[in-house]
């Protein structure tokens, strides 16, 4: 039996990240595909939060654990992955910056531009999530998708400054997390920046199988959502 349990999604990039992760990382692990049971009472008694992905492990002080970083974050830490996770309290602290900002400003962003498309629920109190009328959805998903552009641009100047990966010249956790993230943006057809494009793929190349093999999921069902019926 696997040490590591992942529960997970397949056409998720929160899922897709953890996914990448525990095979670039080389862990021992079994994936358990939980489509249509989030809502089960097991599930919720594991879960409350109905999140995936989700770690089920025994040395967890309540057995689970769910967000992506998070996640990461811990089985670096117990494993000592050193190059996905550096210990140095610097380099850690601009790991922990670029998934923090990924998660608080763009993925915000990423999740509004293409959720319509994608026929994921948004969360509540925003406009697609409302009973407003499509045109003031489409409105915001237009206002979304033209704000990518510059936290897109911050991970450019500031996190990469001119180095091939977040991480230098190997990726870190937080590359793993922005490549993800980046996927979905093929839903709507966003022009990427050359340099963003690049990057995916040296992040496919290094990570090979490991990166693209969970990515395959992810594409077939942009794929799926956007081929007309």
């Amino acid at each position: 039996m696997a040490e590591i349990k992942l529960h997970i999604l397949k056409p998720s990039v929160n899922n897709l990240t953890a996914r990448i992760f525990v095979r670039a990382a080389g862990l021992d692990f079994e994936e358990v595909d939980v489509w249509g049971q989030t809502q089960s009472p097991e599930f919720l008694k594991a879960n409350p939060a109905r999140l995936t992905p989700m770690l089920e492990e025994e040395g967890l002080p309540r057995t689970t654990l769910w967000e992506s970083c998070a996640i990461m974050q811990y089985l670096c830490n117990k494993h000592g992955l050193e190059q996905l996770y550096p210990s140095d309290p610097a380099q850690r602290a601009m790991v922990d910056s670029a998934m923090f900002y990924l998660i608080g400003t763009l993925y915000p962003l990423v999740a509004r531009a293409t959720y319509p498309v994608l026929h994921f629920p948004q969360y509540p109190g925003e406009v697609g999530w409302s009973e407003a009328d499509e045109a003031s959805k489409a409105e915001a998903q237009a206002a979304a998708e033209a704000a990518l552009g510059h936290p897109l641009e911050v991970y450019r100047e500031f996190f990469m400054d001119g180095k091939r990966f977040i991480g230098g010249e190997h990726p870190v956790i937080a590359d793993i997390r922005l490549a993800a993230t980046l996927e979905f943006l093929d839903a709507i057809d966003y022009a990427l920046p050359d340099w963003a494009r690049e990057y995916m793929a040296a992040m496919e190349s290094e990570l090979g199988d490991a990166y693209a093999e969970p990515a395959a999921d992810v594409r077939g069902y942009i794929a799926s959502v956007k081929t007309p019926a």
